[in-house]
């Protein structure tokens, strides 16, 4: 072999052991948004009258995000009448841009609200976050401001 075909496949040799795809790949970042969240308590303003709902007594909601979802399971503790825990749950893809975090509601047991988007405005202190929006799904006449507070899990 000739000393310049030589260099030349030594050079190639080189070249494709030091390209590493690994390497130069980003690792995605993880936000501090991802992780399971217990629902402690949520208000909603609805028609001028404000409800407080309570969810460390008689239900259970936790909030499950990952990168690119959020999903959502809801169920009644103590005595089930009938088999009913009166069990809810949903999700879909959210988009977060500083504390705009919006989700689309992607899978839900009641069509009308199935994909329709919802836009929050979140707040995160050390193992808290509020989530505070409308919800509005004109088919299912809600039209309401929620306010959401969880506490991490995970």
């Amino acid at each position: 072999m000739k000393l310049i075909d030589q260099l030349s496949f030594i050079s190639l040799c080189l070249l494709l052991f030091s390209c590493n795809g690994d390497k130069d790949k980003k690792k995605p970042v993880r936000l501090p948004l991802v992780g399971t969240w217990q629902l402690l308590s949520s208000t909603i303003i609805e028609n001028g009258k404000t409800t407080y709902t309570d969810y460390t007594k008689d239900q259970r909601m936790i909030k499950v995000i990952n990168e690119t979802h959020f999903a959502f399971l809801k169920h009644h503790i103590g005595k089930h009448t009938a088999g009913n825990n009166s069990f809810d749950a949903g999700g879909g893809r959210y988009k977060l841009t500083g504390n705009k975090y919006v989700e689309f509601l992607d899978f839900y047991k009641d069509g009308n609200w199935e994909g329709k988007t919802f836009p929050f405005r979140i707040t995160l202190r050390n193992d808290t976050l509020i989530q505070t929006g409308i919800e509005k799904v004109d088919q299912a006449g809600v039209n309401r401001t929620i306010t959401e507070k969880y506490i991490r899990v995970r």
